[in-house]
């Protein structure tokens, strides 16, 4: 038995159940859920999206709007109901004894203010300390969330700190009056794994000193919950299905669901020496079931002429400054980039934000200007068409992008959307375009009634489904999938990865997928590209930068992937505290002259 279970509980919810009101009548969307959280215990919260768990997290920190909710049961933190305490008490205990962090820093952060002013609200409200006392209170918070020279760095704006360290001035912001317990939702989902790696570790390191508080760590992520979870509750559609310690629910989960959640999640190095792409299994959520993966049978060809070849290709965004806006630096986004890729093939580019992933995909289908290099995409010199000739070109390329419902018209029906690119490009009648559209449609797995139907009216993954079948619409032989899974739910990141993998299959696509999900890349690339700082480091067949990464960046990648192991728990990582370093060059900067070793057969390493 752990210390927590022999106390009292910092936090005890008993039948909480949460309703929000529709068309007059009250819907329940969280039902009869109890749970406690001991003394510097981590207790997580696991479901994907409409499980009910962020709305669990808002409703013990009563931030849901008035009359449109209704709260039922007991919120007791440390004995006290907090369901039963006026607005202005509770608005005490908000920051003092529970604080709460976001899965996007920047819509918590005022872009107007400096860290520095924002911290040192919270201390003076709070703390009733002066504006001195509180400057040199949010030098030492920084300090304590490992932000390098925080002195210098408190006089900054949100907009000047990358994501994991905007997450870090956050966590800072919620210890400022040392709460006894914090939320975490989804604190990880939206940054990169190395940034995770850093975020999850800091957690651990801040609960295991002497003021250590306990947290609730809400996420749908099952590497994570193994990570830094001690006890673990799983919801499906508002109700707790499962809950136990964390190691039990790993090895011994009994719901159905729970396995589905579980056996969704992929893991690192499951691939072994495989040399073809491998489907995800497929769980059915109601028997725990799931299907045998099976390899993805191709036929791809290196021998032939690549399908798509990039040489040198560099791309930069100019700075302009001053009063005359002259132009002083530039961004290099993309640096000497090159690489083939065959028909049938998957090539995964993986790497940071900032790293240039997502800039070499939009070079390639001239959504952005390179300024120089060489791009041959089936029979097109890319770089040299006029527009004519580049919108004919697109029919051979298209784009998948991370957020569907951003990339989708929400007045157009997804009938009109699909069929849109056809009747565009001029490939037929509006007859032939709605016989197109409905084929297309049940190709990627949706039926063709949906056709009337808006975007607002599907999920997220089913949003996804529509997108690919509209980039399906021109019969291209290159998809550029940037980030096209990362923000789904685990067992939907399955479906469409599944459906990209048989898409290839049967139609002989070639795909460059741009992702820092390392265990999917593993799992559906036949060849890894590693990108930093706009370069590639490290390129080669996937069993073999998988299996012997060469370069410092993809072992420290590779390190930082949480895996879904109760027994890494105790483990820290001790990745470096670093950003990613600027990829900003004064005027006339020169790159130096990059050379690569081949360390097995098509396995290429930048020489450091």
């Amino acid at each position: 038995m752990t210390d927590s279970a022999m106390t009292e509980p910092v936090l005890s919810v008993r039948n909480l159940t949460v309703s929000f009101r529709s068309a007059d009548i009250w819907r329940p969307v969280v039902r009869d859920v109890s749970f406690d959280v001991g003394p510097r215990e981590t207790v997580s919260i696991v479901g994907e999206s409409g499980s009910g768990k962020s709305v669990t997290s808002l409703a013990i920190m009563r931030l849901l709007a008035k009359g449109a909710s209704s709260i039922e049961g007991e919120v007791l933190l440390n004995g006290q109901n907090l369901l039963a305490l006026p607005e202005e008490q509770m608005r005490d205990v908000r920051g003092n004894d529970i604080a709460m962090i976001f899965q996007e820093p920047m819509t918590s952060l005022n872009p107007t203010f400096t860290i520095g002013r924002q911290i040192a609200e919270t201390l003076i409200r709070h703390r009733r300390i002066s504006a001195a006392q509180a400057k040199v209170e949010s030098i030492e918070l920084l300090e304590k969330v490992r932000i390098p020279n925080a002195r210098a760095r408190i006089r900054e704006y949100p907009h000047q700190f990358s994501g994991g360290m905007r997450q870090r001035v956050m966590i800072a912001m919620a210890l400022a009056s040392k709460p006894k317990l914090l939320i975490a939702d989804e604190p990880t989902t939206a940054l990169d794994v190395t940034i995770q790696g850093q975020i999850l570790d800091l957690l651990k390191l801040l609960q295991e000193e002497e003021d250590g508080m306990s947290i609730l760590f809400i996420t749908h992520d099952m590497g994570v919950v193994a990570e830094i979870a001690e006890r673990t509750l799983v919801m499906y559609r508002g109700d707790v299905v499962e809950s136990g310690p964390t190691e039990g629910i790993f090895r011994r989960g009994r719901e159905p669901y729970t396995r589905a959640l579980l056996s969704s999640v992929p893991r690192l190095g499951s691939m072994g020496d495989r040399d073809w792409p491998l489907r995800f299994p497929i769980v059915d959520i109601e028997t725990g079931q799931a299907s045998e993966p099976t390899e993805v049978a191709g036929t791809l060809d290196r021998s032939r002429t690549p399908i798509l070849s990039v040489r040198n290709l560099v791309t930069r965004f100019d700075i302009r400054s001053g009063f005359l806006q002259r132009k002083t630096a530039a961004v290099h986004a993309v640096e000497n980039v090159s690489f083939d890729l065959a028909q049938g093939e998957t090539l995964a580019l993986v790497g940071e934000s900032g790293c240039g992933k997502s800039t070499t995909g939009r070079s390639i289908m001239r959504l952005v200007e390179p300024c120089s290099g060489e791009v041959q995409l089936d029979g097109y010199d890319v770089l040299k068409l006029g527009p004519r000739d580049l919108r004919r070109m697109r029919r051979s390329v298209q784009m998948v992008f991370q957020d569907p419902f951003a990339s989708l018209n929400p007045r157009m029906s997804v009938g009109t959307a699909i069929s849109e690119p056809f009747l565009a490009h001029g490939l037929g009648s509006k007859a032939q375009a709605r016989e197109r559209t409905a084929d297309l449609l049940e190709r990627v797995g949706l039926t063709t009634d949906m056709m009337r139907r808006y975007p607002h009216e599907f999920s997220g993954g089913q949003r996804q489904r529509i997108s690919i079948a509209r980039a399906l619409s021109l019969e291209p032989k290159v998809i550029v999938a940037d980030e096209s899974v990362s923000a789904l739910d685990v067992s939907i990141k399955a479906q469409v990865c599944n459906l990209l993998l048989d898409l290839q299959e049967s139609l002989g696509l070639a795909f460059l997928f741009i992702s820092h999900d390392m265990a999917v890349v593993e799992r559906v690339s036949h060849r890894v590209a590693v990108m930093y700082l706009g370069e590639i480091v490290e390129i080669g067949p996937r069993a073999a930068v998988f299996g012997n990464p060469q370069h410092a960046y993809t072992r420290k990648l590779i390190a930082a992937v949480p895996v879904p192991d109760p027994a890494r728990r105790s483990m820290k990582r001790n990745i470096a505290v670093d950003e990613l370093k600027n990829p900003v060059r004064p005027r006339g900067y020169q790159p130096p002259k990059r050379n690569y070793r081949e360390v097995a057969p098509g396995h290429f390493v930048q020489m450091e």
